[in-house]
């Protein structure tokens, strides 16, 4: 029996991609996945180290949400950030076809949410369980969680590398604060702009161009 485990990283950032990533192994096999446990309770070198021996024994896939799909699913009618979600996941379960996937449930409503990613699936055969905290309880969504991650830093070090020191790109990080202040108008390709602390430096900036006639 093949068991898909799913989980995200990169959700609450302001500038970069939301990463989701899906794990598959054999029932039983997961052993083979290392010492695995919720990638933020993990040193970013072990990590590495796990995401090497993850990819190495098992199917997985990974999907890369740049922050202009992102914008668009929240100004869409028909979107938020979780359904998006849950269309990234069921991409996954329909690519790596598992017996059972086992979500880590971004929103609150876990029930809701189980089926609107079922009306997603291609085989409605395929056994769901949706939880929260699932990467804390499955080993499958822990290392889901690492190889997420991991392919986080690698895009926010790209990121870093071509535009300058980001910070870890989330709201609160005052060198993420910094840049988004000095650059939220040269680089729009890189921020979430349908974020509240983005429009905020974009609203207070134009106001003041107003105020200068």
């Amino acid at each position: 029996m093949k068991i898909l485990g799913i989980d995200e990283a990169g959700k609450g950032p302001v500038i970069g991609p939301l990463i989701i990533a899906g794990v598959m192994i054999q029932d039983g096999k997961e052993a083979m996945l290392g010492e695995v446990k919720d990638s933020k309770l993990l040193t970013h070198k072990k990590r590495i180290e796990l995401d090497k021996l993850i990819q190495n024994n098992s199917e997985f896939k990974i999907i890369e949400v740049p922050p202009q799909e992102i914008d668009e699913a929240l100004l869409s009618d028909h979107l938020n950030l979780n359904w998006l979600e849950a269309h990234k996941q069921a991409e996954i379960i329909n690519k790596l076809n598992p017996d059972t996937a086992i979500i880590d449930c971004p929103s609150p409503n876990c029930e809701k949410y189980e089926e609107y990613l079922r009306d997603l699936l291609i085989n409605k055969k395929t056994k769901l369980i949706v939880e929260h905290k699932a990467d804390l309880n499955y080993p499958v969504c822990a290392a889901a969680s690492i190889i997420a991650k991991v392919k986080r830093e690698e895009e926010m070090d790209k990121i870093k590398a071509k535009y300058g020191d980001t910070g870890p790109g989330y709201p609160a990080n005052e060198t993420t604060k910094k840049f988004l202040k000095e650059n939220w108008e040269k680089y729009p390709e890189i921020f979430r702009k349908t974020w509240s602390t983005f429009k905020k430096i974009a609203n207070n900036k134009n106001q003041k161009s107003l105020g200068e006639f």
